[in-house]
């Protein structure tokens, strides 16, 4: 039933656009279509030059080469967990985002069969995890934290599950995904959606 939601949800959102002019990145937020559908997190390798130690979906920058956003997002995840990109069944995206090295990242939404082998790229990534979606439906698991950019305050969504952080970039096409898909509502006033919040300009 929540997938069901989460298919239907999307079918009819119309994704923003935040920057055309910035070189583009995409991310596949993969959900399991087990009893109990489940999100898959990766964890960066702490020797990146960046991002390290951070949780992320899988993805990256788009090459030249690829045809679409949707083609970043799977070829990228073939790469960091090899997921077949054959086993995905894209169902939609949400709403680009800035990161702060200057990407536009565009979230592309897929759902993969529970019993789908991963397996992580060492030279990229330290761990492969999932968490149940039910997880972020709780109010206890969602904190905020704290940030000041530019003179201007925000409270930015976060999740603690086990060892891992979910925060950030991350956390925010998370928490967009949930308010889209499954009427969490929670507040997101992130400076990710303004070409403003660059690494040079923070």
């Amino acid at each position: 039933m929540m997938l069901k939601q989460v298919e239907e949800r999307l079918q009819n959102y119309q994704p923003r656009r935040v920057d055309a002019q910035l070189p583009e990145a995409a991310v596949l937020i993969p959900i399991t279509n087990a009893s109990e559908p489940e999100l898959v997190f990766t964890r960066r390798a702490t020797h990146m030059n960046t991002h390290s130690g951070e949780v992320a979906f899988p993805g990256g920058k788009r090459d030249p080469s690829d045809r679409d956003l949707i083609h970043t997002a799977l070829r990228e995840s073939y790469e960091e967990v090899a997921l077949p990109p054959e086993t995905v069944r894209i169902i939609g995206q949400t709403g680009s985002v800035i990161s702060r090295f200057g990407l536009e990242v565009t979230p592309i939404v897929g759902i993969i069969e529970a019993d789908t082998p991963l397996r992580a790229n060492m030279a990229e990534l330290d761990r492969i995890f999932k968490v149940p979606l039910s997880y972020f439906l709780e109010k206890e698991n969602l904190s905020f934290n704290h940030w000041k950019m530019r003179n201007q305050d925000y409270m930015m969504p976060s999740f603690y599950y086990g060892e891992y952080l979910i925060w950030g970039l991350t956390a925010v096409m998370l928490v967009e995904f949930l308010n889209i898909t499954l009427d969490t509502d929670i507040p997101l006033n992130a400076p990710h959606f303004s070409s403003q919040h660059i690494k040079r300009q923070a």
